[in-house]
C-alpha cells in the first residue's frame, strides 16, 4: 500500500512545490510527485520544508572516537599535522575490537541521520585483528559496520579498502598490518560482501584504493580489473592529493602528480570519487572536472588536519562534480561542513558568495548551490538511488522544522541559506530512508542504547 504526504514546501530539482504531494510505494521508492493533490487520496500533512537526504561520500567511522582527544601539543612535536595525528590514530586502532568498532559506528551513523544524511560511503580499512591475523570470519569488521548501519536505518555504500604498502617502496608499519590484503584476498572480501546485499536492502558495495602511496600501479590495475568483472558499474574511491607531502612523494615515485597520474593511467570517469583532492594544479582541475569524477571534499577534517583549501571556485567553475564527506567526524553536520567549505574560501579570497553566480541576471543563492551540488555529487559517489524527490528515486526525505531558530521567517527562496549559512541550531526534525521514518521529532528509537554502547566502548579504548 502506498503512502501519500502533503508537504508544506517540497524541494524539487528546479525549485519548490508549496505544497507538494509525495506518493511513496511499499518498496520505499517514490511513485509520484505533484503540486496538486491526487484525486481520491488521503494525504498525511507534514509542515515545514521537505528536502532530499544527502549522501555522505567519505567516512572512517572509527575515527569519531578520536574527536576532541588530540587537541594538544607536546615538547617532542617539531610540527603538528596529519602525520603526527596519524600516530594517535594508530594507537587507537591497535585497541579496536569488533564490538567497539560497531558501537562507535552506530553513534556516528545516528549523528549523520540527525543532521539530514541518509546514506554513507564507508571507506573501511581496519580489516584484521591486531598484528594482522585475519578474523575467523574474514568480513567480521565489515559486517560490524553493516550491522551498525542497519540498526540505525542509514543507507550504506561499503567501500572495503585495498592497502598494501606504508608508502611508495616502503613496507607497512606494525599497526598497518590490520589493513593489508593480497589482491586475491581483497577481491574475495568484496565478493563476500556483495553477497550481504540480499539481506540488506540499502547496502551497496564498491571498491576503494587507499592511495597511490599504499598501492602499486600493478596492484591497482589488478583490483580494478577484478571489480570490473564482478560489477562494471561499481563506485571507485581513492584518497588523493590530501597533503603537499603526498603530492611530492607520488611525483617522485611515479613521475606525476597524483591526479595527473590517475588521468594518465586509469579510466577516470563518473564512477570515481577523488577523496580530498585538495592540492591540484590547473591542469588537474581541468582534467578531473572533465572526467566526470566526483571530488570528495571533507571540509572540517581538512581544516582540523591543516591540510589546506580545496580549489572550490575553480573546480565548480569548470563544472566539476563534488560532494561532501565527514571523514574523521570532527563534525557530522551537513550545515557545518558546507559552511566551512563556502566560508573558508570567503576568508581566503576576501569576498562573499564565492560559489554563486547570477543566472541571466537573476539572483542565485549560495545555500541552494551548495546543497544541490553536494546532493548530486553525494548521490553520484554513493549510487544509493536517492538524491532527489522525484518519481523513481528512493524515498529519502528530510523534514526541516520551520519553527527552528535558523529558519524562523524564511520561505523557500532563502531556507537553504538560513539552514546552511544562517544559524547553529539543527533544524532537522524528521528523517525518512527508503520510505521508513528513522528519526521522528529529532529522536531515534535506538538512541539510548546506541549511546550506552558508545560510552562502554570509549571506556574500554581509553582505559
Amino acid at each position: 500500500m502506498s503512502m501519500l504526504y502533503e508537504i508544506e514546501h517540497l524541494h524539487q530539482p528546479n525549485g519548490w512545490l508549496s505544497p507538494g504531494y509525495l506518493e511513496i510505494g511499499k518498496d520505499g521508492r517514490i511513485l509520484s510527485v505533484s503540486g496538486v493533490k491526487p484525486e481520491g487520496g488521503t494525504a498525511t500533512r507534514l509542515n515545514g520544508f521537505g528536502v532530499p537526504g544527502l549522501s555522505n561520500l567519505h567516512s572512517h567511522a572509527f575515527q569519531r572516537a578520536l574527536a576532541g582527544r588530540t587537541e594538544f601539543v607536546t615538547g617532542e612535536m617539531a610540527e603538528d599535522n596529519l602525520w603526527t595525528w596519524r600516530r594517535a590514530m594508530y594507537q587507537m586502532v591497535d585497541r579496536l575490537t569488533p564490538e567497539t568498532y560497531q558501537a562507535i559506528a552506530a553513534l556516528v551513523y545516528l549523528e549523520m541521520l540527525q543532521f539530514g544524511m541518509t546514506a554513507v560511503c564507508e571507506f573501511h580499512y581496519v580489516h584484521h585483528q591486531a598484528g594482522g591475523k585475519p578474523h575467523s570470519n574474514r568480513a567480521e569488521m565489515s559486517d560490524r559496520l553493516i550491522a551498525a548501519a542497519a540498526k540505525t536505518g542509514l543507507g550504506m555504500t561499503m567501500l572495503p579498502v585495498f592497502y598494501a604498502h606504508g608508502g611508495i617502496g616502503k613496507p607497512v608499519e606494525p599497526t598497518q598490518q590490520r589493513f593489508v590484503h593480497s589482491v586475491d584476498d581483497y577481491l574475495g572480501l568484496i565478493d563476500t560482501l556483495r553477497g550481504r546485499k540480499k539481506d540488506h536492502a540499502n547496502l551497496d558495495v564498491g571498491l576503494a584504493l587507499h592511495s597511490l602511496r599504499a598501492v602499486t600501479p600493478d596492484e591497482a590495475k589488478a583490483v580494478l580489473a577484478g571489480m570490473q568483472a564482478m560489477d562494471a558499474k561499481a563506485r571507485l574511491h581513492i584518497h588523493v592529493s590530501e597533503t603537499t607531502h603526498e603530492v611530492a612523494e607520488v611525483k617522485a615515485g611515479l613521475g606525476a602528480r597524483p591526479v595527473q597520474w590517475l588521468l594518465d593511467n586509469v579510466d577516470l570517469n563518473s564512477q570515481w570519487c577523488l577523496v580530498h583532492a585538495t592540492h591540484l594544479d590547473a591542469s588537474e582541475i581541468a582534467g578531473a572536472a572533465a572526467s566526470g569524477a566526483v571530488a570528495g571534499i571533507c571540509p572540517l577534517t581538512e581544516a582540523t588536519m591543516g591540510d589546506g583549501f580545496f580549489p572550490l571556485v575553480e573546480y565548480h567553475g569548470a563544472n566539476g562534480a563534488w560532494g561532501i564527506g565527514t571523514d574523521s567526524h570532527y563534525s557530522t553536520s551537513t550545515a557545518e561542513e558546507l559552511r566551512m567549505l563556502e566560508c573558508g574560501k570567503r576568508l581566503e579570497l576576501r569576498r562573499r558568495n564565492v560559489i554563486a553566480r547570477p543566472d541571466q541576471g537573476q539572483p542565485v543563492h549560495s545555500g541552494r548551490v551548495l546543497f544541490d551540488t553536494a546532493l548530486a555529487g553525494g548521490e553520484q559517489a554513493s549510487g544509493q538511488g536517492g538524491g532527489a524527490l522525484v518519481a523513481g528515486r528512493r524515498a529519502d526525505l528530510v523534514m526541516l522544522d520551520a519553527d527552528s531558530n535558523p529558519l524562523l521567517g524564511h520561505g523557500p527562496e532563502t531556507v537553504l541559506d538560513g539552514w546552511l549559512l544562517g544559524g547553529t541550531q539543527n533544524p532537522v526534525r524528521d528523517v525518512m530512508v527508503a520510505g521508513k521514518w528513522v528519526i521522528r521529532d529529532r529522536h531515534h528509537p535506538e538512541e539510548a542504547a546506541i549511546k550506552t554502547n558508545y560510552r562502554k566502548a570509549m571506556a574500554e579504548l581509553t582505559a
